[in-house]
């Protein structure tokens, strides 16, 4: 099922500012809390919805892209989640929103002491975005390609599986907040108590104390390390675009949630072809002879050498287009043509014969330019080719 419109989504239109968007989405958010909702699969699913439409809407970088490239331009996931991420859990939802949901805010208090029935248990630090670049041909943004590539980052440490502690009898329940890495406090308020909650100052959000650290990653959790990730790159992707990944970043510490990954778009130049948008240019070059008799000629494109005619006459800055010939939408609406701007060869050198023919062709009245021709000139031709 196709994702809707983040701006449906919240109910606001694309003008909206970020204030409008919090607004919007706190209503939301409010109206689908799984706690309001218990057991109602369908509230969560647009209370989930609405957390990745607020978290991309007021990130201008991601809003930005989805302007112009709309859920495609958010990777393979269509939003936050990126490629194959899954989407948000509840986990990211109170952790990235929590100057709505918690941390002192009344509305966590509302809904109790754990932002949701228990599902905000708090983790450790989370881990720092990484980005890297994907170098592409043109075939491979033609068709969308999978790359493997290797990323050196902080990885949880395999000695002690993240947690920072030298063995399981290492790690003691905190015995300020519990366990549950959250302390409640009761406020006045001008409308009478209210019940807030806060990140555990002993533990700093864990719900452990570590008494004696790993000796190999000094009680972090990460030590650094290599991953090879598998990447679907999409068709239709082009020079500037970001890609990112979700949980692909470098590991949080003392197992808190990894960061994301950020994979910018480089194009590698084509031997003959140039890129418009969607479409592709070629310059082909003929002589005269071809261009007065006319011919047949290949012509390379992305699918392999197209043979069509050069009609006789043919005029220099002529520009002819293979329709479908050029590169998909990154949102899959059709392919791009190819356009074949032809230019005529004249020689510098030519031999003496050669002189003697064409001094012959030049008192031919067939060879005379006229002048009050009503031929399109090149710039009316480039004016045609971008429109």
């Amino acid at each position: 099922m196709s994702k809707r419109d983040y701006y449906e989504v919240l109910s606001v239109s694309k003008q909206a500012t970020d204030a409008e968007l919090k607004k919007s989405y706190r209503k939301v958010a409010m109206e689908n809390h799984p706690d309001r909702n218990p057991d109602n699969p369908a509230a969560e699913a647009r209370f989930k919805e609405a957390a990745e439409a607020y978290e991309v809407l007021t990130d201008p970088q991601k809003r930005a892209r989805y302007d112009r490239y709309g859920h495609a331009g958010m990777g393979q996931g269509g939003g936050p989640g990126g490629f194959g991420g899954g989407g948000m859990t509840m986990d990211d939802i109170f952790q990235n929103f929590g100057d709505i949901f918690g941390q002192g805010s009344a509305f966590e208090g509302f809904f109790g002491q754990q932002g949701g029935g228990g599902r905000r248990q708090a983790r450790g630090e989370r881990g720092s975005n990484l980005r890297t670049r994907v170098k592409l041909t043109l075939e491979e943004v033609s068709t969308g390609v999978n790359k493997k590539i290797k990323i050196k980052k902080q990885v949880g440490c395999d000695v002690c599986d993240g947690t920072g502690a030298k063995d399981a009898s290492s790690v003691k329940t905190c015995g300020t907040c519990g366990g549950s890495g959250m302390v409640r406090q009761v406020r006045n308020t001008f409308l009478g108590q209210m019940a807030t909650t806060a990140t555990c100052p002993t533990c700093a959000g864990s719900g452990q104390q570590i008494e004696a650290n790993c000796p190999k990653c000094k009680g972090d959790g990460i030590v650094y390390g290599e991953e090879t990730i598998d990447l679907d790159v999409p068709a239709g992707v082009a020079e500037g675009m970001q890609l990112s990944m979700t949980g692909k970043g470098n590991a949080g510490r003392r197992g808190g949630p990894a960061g994301d990954l950020l994979i910018n778009i480089e194009e590698i130049p084509h031997d003959a072809l140039q890129r418009n948008g969607q479409d592709l240019v070629y310059e082909l070059r003929i002589n005269i002879s071809d261009a007065a008799l006319g011919t047949k000629v290949e012509v390379p494109t992305l699918d392999g050498n197209v043979r069509f005619d050069i009609h006789p006459g043919t005029q220099s800055g002529e520009i002819k287009r293979l329709k479908g010939k050029g590169l998909p939408s990154v949102q899959a609406h059709g392919r791009g043509d190819q356009f074949v701007h032809v230019n005529v060869f004249t020689p510098k050198r030519v031999s003496e014969r050669e002189r003697e023919l064409l001094e012959e062709l030049r008192e031919s009245p067939n060879f005379q330019p006229d002048g009050n021709s009503k031929e399109k000139g090149f710039f009316d031709k480039v004016k045609d080719f971008f429109q």
